[in-house]
Parts: structure tokens; C-alpha cells; sequence
């Protein structure tokens, strides 16, 4: 009977261990659990442990870091007479030293000519040399006995060491605390060697850090620690652990960095020691050796690390303004003023903001505000909130500057979407910033529903709210306000209201919500969805515009569509109206030619020829649909997609550029310009299409960026402001988005087992302008839309290991300029029309930097430089060649 019970014992025990770390390893009574120290013995170790920071594939000769040495006694204070695993134990540190990791000359060696008492500080030295009492209780740590009043740097260097002592002595996996935090580790125990594995992923600390909420932005980090104990009967010999981290950026993986920690405890001998204490137990025990020791606590500690003459952050404002005016915005110099600016920004008080804001040119402050609203911090918020003034009209640009730095947060906050709360309640003095209140809220909602935020009170306000909006206002453009809000909300609770709106009378509601239905995950499209946006497509309710029924048609195709709905689309061609009719069949030729979801089952119905003939893919025209690949790497693909439909005049209706970006399993809509257009036939006394006869003179601008629909621009509304735009018509575009953008935003505290912490901080800003445009010459009878896009990127990754007294460090850093632009001219003398639309890359330059340093509290420094700058020719992305020819014959009368 006992075997059965001692087996229903150790299932329950294994079968725990998972969850609880105070599960002992079930072993026969006689053996140990864990190493024990005999009495009357002082054990004699050396010790050491390094950190490492360099690229991936860097070698320990080239790498930053420092190397700490010293021997360490260790010996029994006292053990639990009832079981013999349950000891406290003493360590003592001496013979401190500390080096570089690798032989360097002297002039590369911050170290050269420094002793240990000089680096350190001698009350350090004090501290680190004093003994400190371990609680080991069956391998398993239970408590660090030291002294509040040691520098938390210190504290965390023996818990390090102590973290070496910590073992089991038999196969298994189980939750335990050291200064890493509470992990899951893995043992795996052969005859005289025992290798802990800890899972890293599963580390609880108390420094969660942030990130950026886009995978494709975002970045990634592999990490491994393993310890290899070799033993001799049943104790340490030695332990070896190595702990390594890469962090890369997604998109980019050459601009990485990695921290590798090393420890090794190597047993030298022993010899005679002193006996036990007598106690009851180990607080006894702890108050009789000394009153002022107490538990220290086994984590680690956050430690402070003050930056000694640094600049403020007015001086370090002075030092960067001149990077953050208008005339520099196209330079990587921009993006990188703006990303060391934030750094500051975050350590500031809300009175230091403000005086940068007050005294910032009436030219940089827009900038000025994006760093601030960026840098995320409360007190940032603060001072945002105090500076502008929603109620003066005047104020427009700087406070859409703001609402738009909101919305492209990288780890937005309640307090935030509180704020912008308050703003809509309150009186504001611009229509055009009451709409983009609303529609970032709805963005905000969406980045907080992303991080299990869903339910917060403010979150729930506001969802309500703008889930009720559509249906709470007669007025267009409060409609079309609050479901810009929903489409960048992408709640699922909105999806029946879009289904609503897709089929209303108003062709604006109809493409807003198909568009947004187009953004949700296909596996939300109910078939009452999929009916409704058929309905839409093959008008069985009601006439619907062009644009609406090609908006249809995308969410049909793009949402793993049936047979019957393919064949009923291929169907329909050749009853469309003209430019229609081409529309869709080169939106079929892309999809089977790019290879889309929707391409198999469009390749099966074309199979029938009553589907697909020469009389229904033979029709002329002027409209298009392209996608093609912009870039390819192992790390990340980018696709770029042109749709074009005109009017059957020759006008366009609807322009629509998108590019997308996909790494590690994600995919980011990065751009998307849209520009639409309607009720411009009188101009050329011709006739409108079907459904579009009584449509108001139209033309403007959408634009989302970053997955972040932004409010859109009018170009005229109107017939007399058509007019008078068409004789003050400068043929300069209008500016849509124009500003400093934080696309990623990393920072976290990797706690290493050797006690030492690495701060790792990626971040990455962008300058972009955005602009559109939108010409009609009656006398040429030509018309030409513009997309230029001008944009600086720079990606920093900052790996920093500080003991304030020494510290060492990796930054990477990847930036470039670019321009892309997309034109489209319509020549409409004679039909079909003449069309030629051209995406044109200009040639761009890409750096990359490494640097690596050290440096002392004294102010002793040590840094290495290394780049690379190469160029990027530019290029013409190709579309189809029926566009080619027709350039070239555009081209040619124009000569």
C-alpha cells in the first residue's frame, strides 16, 4: 500500500509543479533535493560574470561590456535539525575585480589605469565585500538576507550570484523565483550534471515596459538562458550559465542588437569552517548574526540611473530646433531630431514642456507639438492639453497636429481617449476638429480593445457613443463622422450598422461603410453581410453609383467568396455602364494574375463559358485595377494596388492607391489616397451615368495611414466653388498629412540572472508630407490628379547595461529619404479617352550605423563608429501594358 501512496504523492506533486514553485522534488528521504553545505567547512569559490552587447552576429573580441571577478566563501549558518535541505547559508564576496571582456589596447580600454576601488566607489566596494545570507530550502530560494541601506546595484549583483545555488537535483519543470522575477524552468538531470533551462517567456517582472501595437512595426526578440551544473557527490562544482537576447526589428532584421550574460561559479576547494548557529529558525538565527539585516526580497530591484550632465530638455530643444522646421522635414535629420527629442521629452515636468512650446517658432511648432504628443507620458499630456485652445478656430493646424499624433500612438493610455473625451464635450471652435476628435477616439478605441483594454469605463463611453452616433443625427456630415470613427474602431459590434449603411440612398454612407466592412477579418462576414453587399453590387433594391458598386465589388472579392457570388460578378459584365464594365474585368485579370485568396475559385467559374467569352472580356475603355509588389525581402513583403474608375465622359470618379506591408504573419495597410470625384459632366456638356445624374460637383481627398483613417480633405463642394477653384487653380497640391509621425515604439528592462539589467529602447519616426491634387483643363480637355508622398524614416535601437558607476552600451541605427508619386492624366477629346498613369520611386539613400561605448562615472568614455551608405536607384513601378501604350500616346500629342 505505501508504493501506491508515495506514486499518488508524486503524480499530484508533478502535476502541480507547473503552477507552484514550493512543490518538492519527490525523491526518497535520504536524498537531497537541492546542494547542501556541510558543517564546520568553508566552501572557497571563484566567480565571475560578463555582459556582452553587439550585433547577432558579432564576436565577444568586438563586443561592448565588462567583466566582474571576485571569490566568494560560502558557508553553513545553520540548518533546520528536522530537515536537512532547509539551510541558511552564508556568502561573502572579496577580491573584487573588474575588466574588459576581451584583451583591448589602451586606447580603446575605458578601464586602462583604474582600480576596482576607483570604478566601484569605495562605499560600493563596502557594500558588494559585506556578507549576505541565502535561505535555500530544498534547492529553492526563499529568501535574500542583506541591507536595505546597499545601493539596489549592489543588492542585485548577490542576488545574481545567489540565483548560481539554486537548484534541483532531479528531472522536472517548475515555477521559481530569483532576480530574474517568477519563471517556469526545466531541469534535466544525467549522471553528475544537471541543465536548468529557464523560459524566459514566461518571466512575471515588475517592469512590463511597452511596444508598438503592430506586429509589422513592432519589434522581435529570441532569448535563451541555460545553466549547466556539474556535480560531485550531489554538490556544485561548477555552474555555468549563459543568458542571451536579440531584439530585431521586424521589418528590418540586420538592425538588431544583442545582450549576452555569462556566469560562472567554479568550486576551488575547501577547508575547515565555522559551526552552525544555534536557532529555532532562520529569522532567529538572521537577528542574532545582526539586527540591521532583513529580506531583501529574491527580484531584483529597479534601479535609478541618473544621467549626469546631461542637457535639459530647453537646451537640448535649442540644440535640435533647427531640424524641425518645415524646410528639413524631407532629411532623416528630421525624424532623428524628433526621436532623441521624445527621449527627453519623457523625463521631463509639464512646466519644462511648456517652455519649450512657448518659445518654439511659429514654424516648428507643429513638430514640436508631434514630439510631444508622442512621448506619451502624463506629463506630456499635461502640457498638450494646457497649450492648445479648442475653442479659437485659429488654432486648427496645431490641434489636428495633436489629435493625429494621438491616433498614431503607439501604446495609448485611458487617460488619452479621457482627454479627447473631454474635448468633444466641451466647446470647440472648428467643425473640421470636432470630426477628427471623434474619428481618432474611434482609432484609440481600436489600439486599447487591442491591448485587453475593451472594458475600461472610459473605452465603453465612448464605444457607446459612437455605435449610437450614426443613428443619433440628421446632419451628413455628422453621419459620415461617426462612421469614419467606426471604421477605425473595427468593432465588431459596428459590423450590422455598416451592413445598414451600405445600401442607403447616400453614396457617401454606402462607400464608408463598405470600405470599412472591407478592413474586418473575413471570418466576421455573416452571410446577411455578404447578401447585403451583393444587393449593393447588382442593384436589387435600388440604383446605386459607380463608386458604391465598385466598393461592393472589393468586399465580395476580397471576403473568400462562393462560386455562385464569382460567377454572378463575372455575369454582370457587359450590363455595367462602359467604364464599369472595364473596371471589372481588369479588377479579375489582377486578382487571378496576382495570385489573391479569391484566385482559385475565380479561375473555376471562368471555366464556364457562358461566364467567360469573348464578347464579355472584350470591352473597351479607360478604367483599371493593378497590384503589383513594391519590395521583397526575407523579413517583409510591401504590395502597392492602383484602382482607376472614370465616368463614361472621361472624368475620374474614384482614384484609390494602397499600399500594404506583411512580416512575421502580420499585415500593416501603411497608405492609403483616395480621391473621389463627381458631378463634373456639365463641364464638358456631357452626360452622367446611370444614377449619378443628380449628384452635387465634387472632388476631395481620403487618406488612412497606418491602419488610421484620417478626416478627409475637400478639394471643391458645389458648382460656384467648383468655379471659382477652377480659375484660382494653381496646380499646386493640397497638403493632406503633413507632420512627424512615431511609428514604433519599444522599450522594456531585461532583467539578466546575473542580477545586471539591459535597457532596450527601438524606436522608429518618420517625416511625411503627403499632398493631392486635382486639375481640369476645359481647353485642353485634359484633367490630372497628383498623390505625392515625400517621407525621411529613421530606426534607433539603443541597448544600454548601467551600473552608474559603469556602464556600456549598443545603438543601431537604419535611415533613408524617399518620394513617391502617382499621376494620372485624361486626355477626353475623343473616346475612349486617353489615360496614362504613372508611380514613379525616386532613387534613395540608405544608411546604417553601429555604435558601441563605455564609459565610467568619472566622465572616462570609450566609443567605436561604424557604417555603411549605399543608394537605391529609383524606378517607374510597372503596371499593364495597356497603360504603357497609352502613355505613350499621351506623350506623343503632347508634343
Amino acid at each position: 500500500m505505501l508504493p501506491v501512496v508515495v506514486l499518488l504523492l508524486c503524480a499530484a506533486c508533478s502535476g502541480s509543479a507547473s503552477a507552484k514553485g514550493d512543490c518538492v522534488s519527490c525523491v526518497s528521504s535520504g536524498a537531497a533535493a537541492g546542494p547542501r553545505l556541510n558543517n564546520n567547512q568553508l566552501y572557497k569559490f571563484s566567480y565571475t560574470t560578463e555582459v556582452l552587447l553587439d550585433k547577432p552576429s558579432g564576436s565577444k573580441e568586438g563586443s561592448a561590456g565588462y567583466r566582474i571577478s571576485s571569490d566568494v566563501h560560502a558557508n553553513l549558518v545553520w540548518r533546520d535539525p528536522g530537515n536537512k535541505d532547509d539551510q541558511l547559508i552564508q556568502l561573502a564576496v572579496s577580491n573584487v575585480r573588474i575588466e574588459p571582456v576581451s584583451d583591448r589596447p589602451e586606447k580603446k580600454n575605458v578601464l586602462h589605469g583604474a582600480t576596482t576601488e576607483s570604478i566601484l566607489g569605495k562605499n560600493n566596494l563596502d557594500a558588494l565585500t559585506k556578507p549576505f545570507f541565502l535561505h535555500l530550502k530544498s534547492g529553492k530560494t526563499k529568501a535574500i538576507y542583506s541591507y536595505w541601506a546597499e545601493p539596489a546595484t549592489i543588492k542585485n549583483l548577490k542576488r545574481g550570484l545567489a540565483s548560481l545555488l539554486q537548484l534541483q537535483l532531479n528531472t522536472g519543470k517548475v515555477i521559481e523565483n530569483d532576480v530574474s522575477g517568477r519563471c517556469t524552468v526545466e531541469y534535466k538531470a544525467v549522471k553528475g550534471q544537471v541543465t536548468r533551462t529557464k523560459i524566459l517567456e514566461t518571466c512575471q517582472t515588475a517592469e512590463p515596459g511597452f511596444t508598438t501595437h503592430s506586429k509589422v512595426l513592432g519589434v522581435s526578440r529570441e532569448s535563451s538562458s541555460v545553466t549547466v551544473f556539474t556535480l560531485d557527490d550531489g554538490f556544485i562544482r561548477s555552474a555555468v550559465a549563459e543568458e542571451s537576447h536579440s531584439v530585431a526589428v521586424n521589418t528590418r532584421s540586420s538592425t538588431a542588437a544583442k545582450v549576452v550574460s555569462r556566469q560562472t561559479l567554479t568550486l576551488l576547494g575547501k577547508e575547515s569552517g565555522p559551526a552552525e548557529a544555534a536557532g529555532k529558525d532562520v529569522s532567529a538565527v538572521v537577528k542574532s548574526i545582526d539586527a540591521k539585516l532583513a529580506a531583501v526580497g529574491i527580484a531584483a530591484e529597479k534601479v535609478k540611473s541618473e544621467c549626469k550632465g546631461c542637457p535639459s530638455l530647453f537646451e537640448h530643444w535649442q540644440a535640435e530646433q533647427k531640424q524641425l522646421e518645415p524646410t528639413s522635414l524631407s532629411k532623416a535629420t528630421a525624424p532623428r531630431s524628433f526621436l532623441a527629442l521624445i527621449q527627453s521629452i519623457r523625463k521631463a515636468s509639464k512646466d519644462e514642456i511648456l517652455k519649450v512650446l512657448k518659445s518654439a517658432s511659429k514654424t516648428s511648432l507643429p513638430q514640436v507639438v508631434d514630439a510631444v504628443t508622442s512621448s506619451q507620458t502624463p506629463a506630456s499630456l499635461d502640457a498638450m492639453l494646457q497649450f492648445l485652445n479648442f475653442t479659437d478656430a485659429k488654432g486648427l493646424v496645431l490641434q489636428e497636429r495633436f489629435l493625429y499624433a494621438c491616433g498614431f500612438a503607439s501604446h495609448p493610455s485611458e487617460r488619452v481617449l479621457q482627454a479627447l473625451l473631454d474635448i468633444y464635450k466641451g466647446k470647440i471652435g472648428s467643425t473640421d476638429i470636432k470630426e477628427s476628435v471623434v474619428i481618432i477616439m474611434g482609432a484609440l478605441v481600436h489600439k486599447l480593445c487591442l491591448k485587453g483594454e475593451c472594458d475600461l469605463p472610459t473605452v465603453v463611453q465612448v464605444k457607446k457613443m459612437i455605435l449610437e452616433g450614426p443613428d443619433s443625427t440628421k446632419v451628413e456630415s455628422e453621419v459620415q463622422m461617426y462612421l469614419l470613427a467606426l471604421k477605425n474602431s473595427l468593432l465588431p459590434e459596428a459590423i450590422p450598422i455598416f451592413t445598414k449603411y451600405a445600401e442607403s440612398e447616400v453614396g457617401a454612407y454606402s462607400t464608408i461603410a463598405l470600405t470599412a466592412l472591407q478592413r474586418y477579418d473575413v471570418g466576421l462576414m455573416t452571410s446577411e453581410v455578404k447578401r447585403t453587399v451583393n444587393r449593393v453590387y447588382h442593384q436589387n433594391l435600388r440604383i446605386y453609383e459607380k463608386n458604391v458598386r465598385a466598393a461592393a465589388a472589393d468586399v465580395i472579392l476580397s471576403s473568400n467568396p462562393s462560386y455562385m457570388e464569382v460567377k454572378n460578378l463575372l455575369l454582370s459584365i457587359g450590363h455595367l455602364p462602359h467604364e464599369m464594365n472595364k473596371y471589372m474585368l481588369s479588377k479579375i485579370q489582377d486578382i487571378i494574375r496576382f495570385n489573391t485568396p479569391a484566385s482559385k475559385v475565380m479561375q473555376q467559374a471562368m471555366k464556364d463559358m457562358i461566364s467567360h467569352n469573348y464578347d464579355r472580356f472584350a470591352k473597351v475603355g479607360s478604367s483599371s485595377a493593378f497590384s503589383g509588389f513594391m519590395a521583397q525581402s526575407a523579413d517583409m513583403t510591401s504590395t502597392y494596388s492602383l484602382d482607376i474608375l472614370y465616368s463614361g465622359s472621361g472624368i475620374l470618379r474614384r482614384s484609390n492607391m494602397n499600399i500594404y506591408g506583411a512580416s512575421k504573419g502580420s499585415v500593416l495597410h501603411g497608405l492609403q489616397v483616395a480621391i473621389e470625384a463627381q458631378g463634373l459632366e456639365s463641364l464638358i456638356a456631357a452626360t452622367p451615368d446611370e444614377g449619378e445624374e443628380d449628384l452635387e460637383s465634387f472632388a476631395g481627398m481620403s487618406a488612412l495611414l497606418f491602419d488610421v483613417q484620417l478626416r478627409p480633405v475637400t478639394f471643391f463642394k458645389g458648382y460656384s466653388d467648383l468655379m471659382s477653384k477652377m480659375f484660382s487653380m494653381t496646380g499646386e497640391p493640397m497638403n493632406v498629412v503633413k507632420g512627424l509621425i512615431l511609428l514604433s515604439d519599444h522599450s522594456e528592462v531585461i532583467q539578466l540572472q546575473s542580477g545586471l539589467r539591459a535597457s532596450v529602447e527601438f524606436q522608429g519616426g518618420l517625416a511625411i508630407d503627403i499632398s493631392g491634387g486635382m486639375e481640369i483643363s476645359l481647353w485642353y480637355r485634359e484633367s490630372k490628379t497628383s498623390v505625392n508622398n515625400r517621407g525621411a524614416l529613421v530606426v534607433s535601437g539603443n541597448v544600454t547595461v548601467d551600473m552608474d558607476f559603469l556602464k556600456a552600451g549598443l545603438e543601431v541605427s537604419f535611415e533613408t529619404e524617399s518620394s513617391l508619386d502617382f499621376i494620372t492624366t485624361v486626355q477626353f477629346s475623343e473616346y475612349p479617352f486617353l489615360v496614362c498613369m504613372q508611380m514613379d520611386k525616386t532613387t534613395f539613400p540608405v544608411s546604417e550605423r553601429l555604435t558601441k561605448y563605455e564609459s565610467l562615472s568619472s566622465g572616462k568614455s570609450v566609443v567605436s563608429r561604424k557604417g555603411r551608405k549605399f543608394l537605391i536607384p529609383g524606378s517607374e513601378f510597372p503596371l499593364h501594358q495597356e497603360n504603357s501604350n497609352m502613355c505613350k500616346r499621351v506623350f506623343d500629342s503632347s508634343w
